[in-house]
């Protein structure tokens, strides 16, 4: 999966597009200028490549790639915390928690498919514990309550017609480092880590939530040497055998600073894939690109090619979402309690 520099594309991003190995394109900011023009955008994508999937970032809150002509998104943490201030009771405040987190999962992925976006990288399911990177772009700091609302927030992400990436898989909120540009190293035993941030994810795989998983780019020692991401034992032995996890196994974008322990990006990618990886993630470094493409040993299986080509969305956008009834009544919903 890959990236492109502007609001349109240029002869050499067609190239890249049209290359066998490439899969996908992620989109961010400065792809983005109004509805109108990343719709033209992602036609254009579609026609250089018509199975490609594209993706964003669209979390809410810091991390919302598009905004003008979209909903503000709030943080994830900010759900269960503005049902609180509502609420005299944890259970209300739970039950208006999980309706908020639905309506967000349904609007969030309604307004980025409406555009001929396929997926938004989310929800984030990492605990807010001591993690700036996450913070408040988790739901909680209770495991149980974030696979609640997660949950919620699928639902209606699901019922829009997107599949949901969980990440950062275990679990990134128990480290303090940031891998973009450091290595962060969770030092907990294995049974911490998988009855604590894991037990969110092991939930939601059970009730067949997930489309997709990324995993961390983090080193737990006391389960494996490796980063997630290049870990066979994480993502073969725990995330594929013990968990039974049959989606999407992205990896996270291979040109952060954590992710440089594989060593450079040809053997970052090899490493990634060989671990269990079904789509590599690797932004913002187009020589990078290229010299994986024109290097790089990729064998992608025909079980990756399958699953991946689940997470495509293949329905009809709505013309005009001011003529949506449900998403007028939700965007008004969702704006009073946020915006």
């Amino acid at each position: 999966m890959v990236d492109v520099e502007g609001l349109e594309l240029t002869v050499q991003d067609r190239e890249i597009l049209a290359h066998p190995m490439v899969g996908g394109l992620i989109l961010f900011s400065r792809n983005y200028q109004d509805t109108e023009q990343v719709r033209e955008l992602t036609r254009q994508i579609k026609a250089v490549n018509p199975n490609i999937l594209i993706g964003v970032d669209q979390e809410g809150g810091r991390v919302q790639r598009f905004r003008q002509g979209f909903t503000k998104l709030p943080a994830m943490g900010k759900v269960i915390a503005r049902a609180r201030l509502l609420c005299n009771t944890e259970s209300k405040a739970h039950e208006l928690a999980s309706e908020l987190a639905q309506d967000l999962g349904w609007l969030m992925a309604t307004e980025v498919l409406n555009v001929g976006v396929d997926i938004s990288f989310a929800p984030v399911l990492d605990i807010d514990d001591i993690s700036d990177v996450i913070g408040d772009r988790g739901f909680d700091i209770e495991p149980q309550v974030v696979t609640s609302l997660a949950g919620a927030f699928i639902r209606g992400m699901n019922q829009a017609g997107m599949q949901a990436t969980g990440k950062h898989f275990p679990g990134h909120g128990s480290v303090k480092e940031d891998s973009h540009v450091a290595m962060p190293v969770d030092r907990r035993s294995e049974s911490s880590i998988f009855n604590h941030d894991m037990s969110v994810f092991r939930t939601l795989i059970e009730s067949n939530s997930l489309g997709a998983i990324m995993p961390a780019h983090v080193i737990y020692p006391d389960v494996d040497h490796r980063p997630v991401g290049f870990s066979p034992v994480w993502l073969k032995d725990v995330l594929r055998k013990q968990l039974g996890f049959n989606g999407v196994i992205f990896s996270d974008d291979l040109s952060m600073k954590a992710a440089s322990v594989a060593g450079g990006y040809v053997e970052r990618c090899e490493a990634a894939l060989d671990a269990g990886c079904d789509m590599l993630l690797l932004c913002n470094d187009r020589q990078g690109v290229e010299q994986v493409l024109d290097q790089a040993n990729l064998n992608v299986e025909r079980d990756s090619a399958v699953r991946l080509q689940s997470m495509i969305n293949h329905g009809q956008p709505f013309s005009d979402l001011n003529t949506v009834k449900q998403w007028l009544k939700i965007r008004k919903r969702i704006n009073s309690h946020f915006n």
